[in-house]
């Protein structure tokens, strides 16, 4: 299955029989939740799954958004009605930046068809296709989480990539640079890494670039298709972001991912001993 699928490709998916599995994973960063914008319409049968505290373990020094128990996603995921043989597809309000998170984890815990909505419950809602604020009974679902199938890094493999690949920084480039840091102890990057903002993989409305324009963008990057390569964010959401631009445009596959550091930022910064990098370039 493709990582991106399009409105009106959904909308036919959800005629079919079995039809996908939606899941609603609708997040910011600095809040409010997003359950209350689930409450207020969301796409018929889909399920509200909360990034925060359903799709990240408890904030602590492993990040503000550490992988999830494989236990307790398991119970998340069968609740919202997943199986191994029915396809999932989620979506946020818009960019996929954090439908990205859910997408990749699926991907991390064995399952092998899941797609992102391309323009999310924005581009949706904006073609008058249909939406609900009835909250579906999916039933238990019967998917079986086996962790590690998607490639994760800890700070020190991260800091090798950096030196010998290409770390890509998914933040808003004035994070990377270190003029700002809004939630983390310390500003700045990994030393080495590349500035690769996750906003930049989408355009105005939130639909995802054409491959060969994320492709060429990637190259400026100094990735190629045979890169080691990965990502890293704030707190490992946004970075998964990444992950699927470089699935999108071709240089990464199921056989061949990039790699996740999902300590990110807020696992780096709080070990003083490690080093920040300041300014527009990688060092």
């Amino acid at each position: 299955m493709q990582p991106l699928i399009s409105t009106d490709d959904l909308m036919s998916a959800l005629s079919a029989d079995p039809h996908p599995t939606l899941l609603d994973v609708r997040w910011s960063l600095l809040g409010p939740p997003g359950r209350g914008d689930y409450a207020e319409g969301h796409l018929p049968g889909a399920v509200f799954v909360d990034l925060d505290a359903e799709l990240a373990a408890e904030p602590g020094p492993a990040g503000r958004h550490p992988l999830p128990d494989p236990t307790a996603l398991q119970e998340v995921l069968r609740r919202a009605g997943v199986d191994a043989d029915r396809p999932v597809v989620v979506y946020d309000a818009d960019n996929g930046s954090a439908a990205a998170r859910a997408w990749w984890l699926l991907r991390w815990a064995g399952h092998r068809s899941v797609a992102v909505l391309d323009g999310g419950y924005a581009a949706w809602s904006a073609e008058g296709k249909p939406t609900t604020t009835e909250a579906p009974e999916p039933g238990d679902g019967g998917f079986r989480v086996r962790p590690g199938v998607m490639p994760v890094i800890d700070a020190d493999q991260a800091a090798g990539l950096a030196r010998d690949g290409v770390l890509l920084d998914a933040r808003a480039p004035e994070r990377y640079r270190g003029e700002v840091e809004p939630m983390d102890p310390r500003a700045g990057h990994v030393p080495g890494a590349r500035n690769a903002p996750f906003s930049e993989h989408t355009d105005e409305s939130g639909r995802w670039r054409s491959p060969e324009e994320l492709a060429e963008r990637f190259a400026a990057l100094g990735v190629t298709g045979g890169s080691a390569v990965g990502a890293y964010c704030g707190s490992g959401v946004t970075a998964c972001s990444v992950l699927l631009a470089l699935e999108h445009a071709g240089i990464t596959d199921a056989r061949n991912p990039a790699v996740l550091y999902a300590g990110s930022w807020s696992n780096w910064a709080a070990n003083p001993a490690r080093p920040a990098a300041t300014g527009a370039d990688a060092g």
